[in-house]
């Protein structure tokens, strides 16, 4: 499969059910090898890449579920969301989660499902393959914007491989337990995560899509 530049940004979407089919570690490292062309400040590449797979996957996302369970506080490396939600930010935020649960069916009271729904994120969403992206904590801001690029490759490049993706803040919420986990040097931070596989186009999670703002609300122009 085959799809140009334009057509992979417009389709691209966070996917969240896969069908049971694997990639091949070659099909990964050609991914990995497109992405590794993203531009870097100074050429410091910052980007750290762990796959994950089979049992080390699985027993990664259990733990970070049972950490959930036992009443452990999340401590991410880094602050991901404002810690005030103002507008235009929070009712963005709001109808997000509402399609997102609209199209699994689960109703605003229903907690159950909602935290049923919310653990298959540290499940990779059951996609064959898992990637964790890391970056030392020496760098400052400028290459945390590297790699929101390379991360940005890394899904253009998958969907020229007809792969899917969904790249997860939620899989950085306990760096300390995926360093020990990994046998992770401390000094690497967690970025986030990303789910890799064959898109289920039949499962309601994958139908429902969000609105972007148009480009004259976004854009001022001067000459």
């Amino acid at each position: 499969m085959s799809v140009t530049v334009h057509e992979a940004i417009r389709e691209r979407h966070s996917t969240r059910a896969y069908v049971d089919k694997s990639v091949s570690r070659e099909t990964v490292e050609s991914v990995l090898e497109l992405a590794r062309w993203t531009p870097s400040g100074v050429n410091t590449q910052p980007w750290q890449v762990c796959v994950l797979e089979g049992k080390t996957k699985q027993q990664l996302g259990e733990a970070m579920i049972q950490a959930l369970e036992s009443g452990q506080s999340k401590n991410p490396d880094y602050t991901y969301y404002p810690r005030e939600w103002n507008s235009p930010y929070r009712e963005r935020r709001k109808n997000c989660g509402l399609a997102l649960y609209q199209a699994l069916d689960i109703g605003r009271e229903d907690r159950d499902k909602q935290k049923a729904a919310w653990y298959r994120n540290y499940r990779f969403f059951d996609a064959p393959i898992g990637l964790l992206f890391l970056i030392d904590k020496q760098l400052e801001k400028g290459s945390w914007l590297d790699m929101g690029l390379f991360i940005q490759n890394v899904m253009l490049a998958a969907k020229g491989f007809g792969l899917d993706t969904c790249p997860q803040a939620s899989l950085a919420e306990f760096p300390d337990l995926v360093r020990q986990q990994l046998d992770l040097p401390t000094d690497l931070q967690v970025v986030c995560g990303m789910s890799l596989g064959y898109a289920d186009p039949d499962h309601p999670i994958n139908q429902y899509r969000l609105e972007r703002q148009p480009v004259n609300e976004f854009t001022r122009w001067y000459k």
